[in-house]
């Protein structure tokens, strides 16, 4: 696992303001703050934040906002082929570039293993998510006989929230020739998703993918496979773990969620947000990174850290500036 020294926490990327040439808009989320260019292009920065039961957590991670951009990169890249996406460049470790689309108001969530929130809710007895049938007689963790899909609403705020396919049709989120084409798309990316986790002895268990609509055209948006997206197990040993009833060895954010929950937070209200050591911000920081090298089988090479603001701003007007050129 790479490491760096917690005597020295490098700079992080908590917020941003920025005002490009072009700006026609901007939108702050829990992790990644957007700006829209004449209406036509958005600027995704992706920050340091990190959030865990739809809350920021009170510290910034180092380095999180570059692993989630270059992970992001290099699955976008691997799986063009199988639905066109919305990125056009990368002018910054911390920045992505694309095609600006009408957010599809419905995450497609797919599961091949029941854990996390499904296995919380299989755990409370419950035999059904999002319309979808559970097999009886699972354990945490145990493989799924086939994947399953179980959407969410996307909220602007707040908490995202179970929806079946029919609610989807009822309440006339999604036309049903598009989710269709969204179910299949979800397959396929989650099928090359596991290949490729394979190739590295690693299993994707779940993730999400969101799609938006340009000029008519399903666009996949946003990051896909990432530790924020998707949750991974180690494959060496998942038998053997899941034999004797022992904990997956994860590279996901449960490792954290399951930290809040033993610090008596889950995002409920009155509930206090723990603080969060420097040995805790090494941690996290550390398993993204190990991430990152173990899914892409590639050494990360941490940016600069200083005046990051500065950085990030000087290469993205570059960018519009050549693009505004028609280099």
């Amino acid at each position: 696992m790479s490491n760096f020294s917690i005597m020295h926490t490098p700079e992080t990327l908590e917020t941003t303001s920025f005002d490009f040439s072009g700006q026609t808009g901007t939108y702050h989320g829990k992790v990644r703050d957007v700006y829209t260019i004449d209406d036509k292009l958005l600027v995704m920065v992706v920050s340091d934040r990190v959030s865990a039961f739809d809350c920021i957590l009170p510290r910034a991670i180092p380095f999180k906002g570059q692993v989630l951009n270059r992970m992001a990169e290099y699955f976008l890249d691997a799986t063009s082929d199988i639905v066109p996406n919305w990125k056009l460049a990368v002018p910054d470790p911390n920045v992505m570039v694309g095609l600006s689309c009408r957010p599809i108001k419905v995450e497609m969530v797919i599961r091949g293993y029941l854990t996390g929130h499904a296995w919380r809710v299989y755990n409370m007895g419950k035999r059904e998510l999002c319309g979808v049938a559970l097999p009886d007689g699972m354990k945490e963790n145990d493989k799924f006989p086939e994947p399953i899909i179980t959407p969410t609403t996307k909220a602007d705020h707040g908490h995202d929230e179970d929806i079946s396919k029919e609610e989807i049709f009822q309440k006339k989120l999604v036309a049903k020739p598009d989710y269709e084409m969204l179910e299949d798309y979800t397959r396929k990316l989650y099928a090359r998703g596991t290949e490729m986790a394979k190739e590295k002895d690693l299993i994707l268990v779940d993730t999400k993918y969101e799609f938006g609509k340009s000029n008519g055209k399903i666009f996949l948006i946003d990051e896909i496979h990432t530790p924020d997206s998707s949750r991974y197990f180690y494959a060496d040993g998942y038998e053997k773990r899941q034999a004797k009833g022992e904990e997956q060895k994860q590279l996901s954010k449960e490792f954290l969620r399951q930290w809040l929950i033993q610090n008596n937070f889950q995002g409920l209200e009155e509930q206090e947000m723990p603080e969060m050591s420097d040995e805790v911000v090494n941690e996290v920081s550390n398993r993204y990174i190990e991430l990152f090298e173990s899914i892409t089988g590639q050494q990360f090479v941490r940016s600069e850290s200083e005046n990051l603001l500065k950085r990030i701003e000087a290469n993205v007007s570059n960018y519009l500036t050549n693009v505004a050129a028609g280099i």
